[in-house]
């Protein structure tokens, strides 16, 4: 079982930073994939961006991809999610996933846990 609680999120101007992070409990975390998922009001929960346990493989959505960073602290028990020249069409709330079976995925169903989520603001 694994607990995974976000924070980090807030409103800011459009081109500003935030950086997500999500707080992992729970003996196979470091074990798991982990992803980060968004979801806008009216809209379906979307892909962002997934880290394999040992970090050493990233795959982002082509919305995001050379804007946001994701990254883990196994010894931590966190990952991470650098978000850069932000834009008002990424407002959503953003949520962390973690996925056991898993090398890397952008796959919604192929994440056992989910955290609560942190909204994300971005002003025009």
């Amino acid at each position: 079982q694994v607990q995974l609680v976000e924070s980090g999120g807030g409103l800011v101007q459009a081109g500003d930073s935030l950086r997500l992070s999500c707080a992992a409990s729970g003996r196979t975390f470091s074990t798991c994939a982990s992803g980060w998922f968004r979801q806008a009001p009216g809209k379906e929960r979307e892909f962002v961006a997934t880290i394999s346990w040992s970090g050493g493989v990233t795959h982002y959505a082509d919305s995001v991809k050379g804007r946001f960073t994701i990254s883990r602290d196994n010894a931590k028990s966190a990952v991470y999610l650098q978000m850069n020249s932000l834009k008002p069409e990424d407002t959503a709330v953003y949520y962390c996933a973690a996925a056991p079976r898993h090398l890397a995925s952008d796959v919604n169903s192929d994440y056992d846990y989910w955290g609560q989520g942190t909204q994300v603001t971005v002003s025009s």
